[in-house]
């Protein structure tokens, strides 16, 4: 939304590049400002990975024992936080769509959700828990989505792959590094208070989470025309970034607009079922624990050993996602990650030798890397307006959450110690979800096509009305 201010401080910003400051010097000067302040979403979704996962940890203490656990009921505490992640997705985003103040609402979900889960660790049995995780996935449901909504507002098309990455490696890091943490406080908390361990891994965590978001509420920024900590030139710079890289040209739409526009868009739903797939695929990342342990050591050093394989994650995700930036391109990069994920699964079905086992952990963890750069693709795809976008991106994650539950019930105990079906089901999921953007990457390509040979009707060239001059990054 451009104001009468913003007009005045564009005009303010140009007599500053009249004057002889290189427009360069004040976008990376805006750039480092905001980059400053959204690095605290790591530490956001480092903690929301970590209090959603914690019970992965848990289960290699007495979690199922003093909760009374039998059957499928451990996968079922699994499955249940997304039935609430899923349902709020979508009413959440068109919330903060609306009210535009994401440094409000990010934050506010956190405090719930670390509340929760704190309360988490008081549970005795398996309805207290099932209710719990229920309620986790609930309040959970606003962050992620409005993350993503948050930082499409914010940088350009080009610049989304190694911010989406940035933000979102937080969540990796703690794949590794919770359940390093989580080892400490299983071995060193054990009986205290007389509490089991486990309990005290969700006291502290949950305590953490509520620590950190009251800091959030003080850094995070909302949009271009409403952070108040942006300079005037700051903020016409901000917003004349966007509009000069086909992002938000459409003028504005309503919430409920954006809405019938984003449900009826067929590639919410290819993206949507194809990362269904995918999440079944990625199933074994809550399994993560539970898959080292197979590695035949005691609890102390398997939650260690977790930790590697997700630092080299982080590593291939920036490398990746640079390079993706870099040369906008989308599907080559994720294709390459995708198919070291196979090589992965391919691996720990044909072997039981130890090291080559850790070693298919690697290179399974990093499918990470694709699943950031597909987020920043998606983001790319649907840049044209904000509210269009927010459901859009809500209602994508919202149901690719399905794979999870459906990827909860792939890891049952007796598939183990060798899992082999498990990884099977893996590999031919990803086969499939790594196909089917594959389908979406000829489709956009050849829409560019058509926009190239035809520039002034480019808005027939597609439902999306898309605005002249946009291209797909593909």
């Amino acid at each position: 939304m451009t104001t009468l201010s913003d007009a005045k401080a564009a005009e303010s910003m140009n007599d500053d590049l009249s004057s002889g400051v290189p427009s360069h010097d004040l976008e990376r000067r805006l750039l480092r400002k905001l980059d400053l302040r959204m690095s605290i979403i790591i530490v956001l979704y480092a903690l929301n990975f970590v209090d959603r996962a914690n019970a992965s940890s848990a289960r290699l203490a007495t979690f199922e024992q003093d909760l009374h656990l039998q059957g499928n009921q451990y996968a079922t505490i699994l499955s249940i936080v997304y039935v609430g992640y899923i349902l709020m997705q979508v009413p959440a985003n068109m919330v903060l769509h609306w009210l535009e103040k994401p440094s409000i609402l990010i934050p506010g979900s956190m405090v719930i959700w670390g509340l929760v889960s704190t309360l988490t660790g008081i549970t005795k049995n398996y309805t207290g828990i099932l209710l719990a995780r229920f309620f986790l996935g609930f309040v959970e449901a606003p962050f992620y989505p409005g993350v993503l909504y948050l930082i499409s507002g914010w940088y350009k098309r080009d610049e989304l792959a190694v911010r989406t990455t940035l933000v979102t490696c937080g969540s990796v890091l703690a794949s590794g590094f919770g359940a390093v943490f989580a080892s400490g406080i299983l071995t060193a908390m054990q009986g205290k208070l007389g509490q089991a361990a486990w309990r005290w891994l969700f006291y502290i965590e949950g305590s953490a989470t509520i620590l950190v978001a009251i800091c959030a509420f003080f850094i995070l920024p909302d949009f271009p025309h409403n952070t108040k900590w942006l300079t005037p030139e700051e903020r016409a710079l901000a917003i004349s970034r966007l509009a000069g890289d086909g992002i938000n040209k459409l003028g504005k739409r309503t919430t409920m607009q954006g809405l019938r526009d984003a449900v009826c868009d067929w590639k919410v739903w290819w993206f949507s079922v194809a990362l269904i797939i995918q999440f079944v695929a990625l199933s074994f990342v809550i399994y993560f624990p539970t898959i080292v342990a197979t590695l035949g050591y005691d609890t102390t050093n398997t939650l260690l050993l977790c930790a590697p394989p997700w630092v080299f994650s982080t590593i291939v995700a920036f490398v990746i996602s640079r390079y993706s930036d870099k040369t906008q391109k989308r599907y080559v990069f994720l294709f390459a990650s995708s198919a070291l994920a196979c090589v992965g699964f391919i691996i720990s079905i044909c072997t039981m030798n130890t090291a080559a086992r850790y070693t298919s952990v690697f290179l399974m963890a990093q499918i990470s890397a694709a699943y950031m750069v597909i987020w920043g693709w998606i983001n790319n795809i649907f840049a044209g307006e904000p509210a269009k976008r927010a459901v859009a991106i809500a209602l994508i994650n919202g149901l690719s959450q399905t794979g999870n539950i459906i990827g909860a019930y792939v890891w049952p105990t007796n598939w183990g110690p060798t899992y082999h079906y498990s990884y099977a089901i893996c590999l031919a999921a990803l086969g499939v979800s790594t196909t089917m953007f594959g389908v979406m990457y000829l489709y956009l390509k050849r829409a560019n096509e058509r926009i190239e040979r035809n520039e002034q009707n480019a808005k027939d060239v597609d439902n999306l009305q898309n605005p002249i001059g946009f291209r797909y990054l593909v």
